[in-house]
């Protein structure tokens, strides 16, 4: 069962008919925005429209509201956003699904975005894994890395505690890792302790995943990452 079908399954009556009132707000914000709205107000409020229809289950046409609203993002350099999007794009299970996980997985370590939605993402790739998966250890990894160089201050402690618990249970999955002293032998074993290893790997990940179906020039978006 994929986290949308857990988040509507939980929900109660009441609160299907609350999300169901916002949603329907919502729809009629989006009607009724200004004619000189700018695309990127369209496409925020497109991006709640389609994250109210995923928690109501509605797949497809949560997949349709987050995908026309993807495109924007990227050209406004709107980059949480965009990854955002993918997020409800790989929750709706539609084909692309999986492709979206990987745009939203390579913007989520390219650019600085919160640690908490790469972590989000990241997960993902360990949910679509198998357990004797190195693809899962290098994602698990890489969530660890970005709770511990981008959370802030009031958030650092949580973030990385999360961001352990899914790397200790991948290690777990994997090897059946107990300790701590088999945890660093298993990320020495699997060259998990330097970032300039395993970021390489984790793009080869990206790469078998989104295959030549991406959406954008990753060149081009390189080249617009900020300068320290």
């Amino acid at each position: 069962m994929s986290e949308s079908n857990d988040i509507s399954a939980s929900l109660s009556g009441e609160e299907r008919q609350e999300i169901a009132v916002r949603l329907s707000e919502m729809q009629t914000k989006f009607k009724n925005l200004p004619a000189d709205a700018t695309p990127l107000e369209k496409a925020l409020t497109q991006l709640d429209i389609s994250e109210l229809m995923l928690a109501l289950d509605l797949k497809e046409e949560a997949w349709n509201e987050a995908r026309a609203t993807f495109d924007t993002f990227i050209k406004n350099e709107q980059w949480q956003h965009a990854v955002e999007a993918c997020n409800v794009m790989y929750q709706t299970e539609q084909p692309a699904s999986i492709v979206a996980l990987g745009h939203g997985v390579w913007l989520a370590v390219t650019y600085p975005i919160e640690a908490d939605t790469s972590i989000a993402v990241l997960n993902h790739i360990v949910d679509e894994t198998p357990a004797d998966s190195d693809g899962a250890a290098v994602a698990a990894m890489a969530g660890y890395y970005i709770a511990d160089i981008r959370s802030t201050d009031e958030n650092h402690d949580s973030m990385t505690f999360l961001a352990k618990t899914i790397l200790g249970n991948v290690a777990k999955r994997h090897s059946n890792v107990q300790t701590q002293k088999e945890m660093d032998a298993w990320l020495f074993k699997l060259e998990l302790k330097d970032p300039e290893v395993f970021l390489p790997r984790l793009s080869l990940v990206v790469s078998s995943i989104v295959e030549d179906n991406w959406w954008f020039d990753k060149d081009d978006l390189r080249s617009r990452l900020p300068v320290n």
